[in-house]
């Protein structure tokens, strides 16, 4: 299966997705701010990113807008997890580059599908 990047400074919140992902088959590195997300998906190329809005040091936001612009890891396919509904918020991450947008709390089950959805997208296979 993938590997999944998890960035959220709420470790409960980390743990959960980790735990979710995991009984999916998927192999997941996760971290608890924006500046070692980065440095993890430049060390280990993950095939999805799955990144929390509001952490210490660099926001979900910043790290989208850093990805983007970084050529090697571009077409990197990003979900925002967040707590913020507000719809400037929803608005500013699909402007930062986000492929989707998950609200906090969240349907596990739910989480897991859009996951599956992005990573299938990528590959160029079909959503049915």
């Amino acid at each position: 299966m993938a590997l999944v990047l998890i960035a959220d400074d709420d470790p409960a919140i980390r743990d959960l997705v980790v735990f979710q992902l995991q009984a999916e088959g998927h192999r997941c590195v996760a971290v608890g701010d924006g500046e070692a997300a980065l440095a993890a998906m430049r060390e280990h190329a993950p095939d999805l990113a799955i990144l929390d809005v509001s952490m210490p040091g660099m926001s979900g936001f910043e790290v989208c807008r850093e990805l983007r612009a970084d050529p090697a890891l571009a077409w990197m396919p990003v979900l925002v997890l967040t707590a913020s509904v507000q719809g400037s918020d929803v608005t500013q991450g699909f402007a930062s580059g986000a492929d989707d947008y998950v609200v906090k709390p969240f349907d596990p089950r739910e989480l897991s599908e859009r996951v599956r959805a992005m990573l299938d997208r990528a590959a160029g296979f079909p959503i049915f």
